[in-house]
């Protein structure tokens, strides 16, 4: 009996080791580096936290230095949603991004200036994220 305890014990964790890898990978994208005039630094990771769909942003990408850079969206239909400002007081900004419910899925994520009505840079995941 402690044979067959000793051996299945790796194989059981192998397998419980490779649901959570699964599971993880289910549970997160890794979006393409930013391209545009302003935003081009770093890229987006999407995962789910408590059932909702989060954006956050890397630590190397630059909030770009206009006047009012937002959160902006769009779903593999094509529809585009102007969200969060990303500056906020002081030197701080909105690195991440909970995606409101009305949201199906996100194919693109952009950094727009509200302002001066601006795409300032985008990036896409591989597929559409939900």
């Amino acid at each position: 009996m402690r044979s067959f305890s000793k051996s299945l014990l790796p194989a059981l964790v192998a397998v419980i080791m490779l649901a959570a890898t699964v599971s993880l990978a289910n549970h997160m994208a890794k979006s393409g580096p930013f391209a545009g005039a302003k935003a081009n630094t770093g890229f987006v990771t999407a995962s789910k936290e408590n059932g909702k769909l989060v954006l956050t942003l890397s630590d190397d990408f630059v909030v770009p230095d206009t006047p009012a850079p937002h959160w902006q969206l769009v779903d593999s239909k094509g529809n585009v949603y102007l969200l969060n400002r990303l500056k906020i007081k002081g030197d701080k900004y909105n690195q991440t991004l909970v995606v409101p419910s009305y949201v199906k899925d996100v194919a693109k994520v952009q950094i727009w200036c509200a302002w001066a009505e601006a795409l300032l840079g985008e990036t896409s995941f591989e597929k559409p994220v939900k």
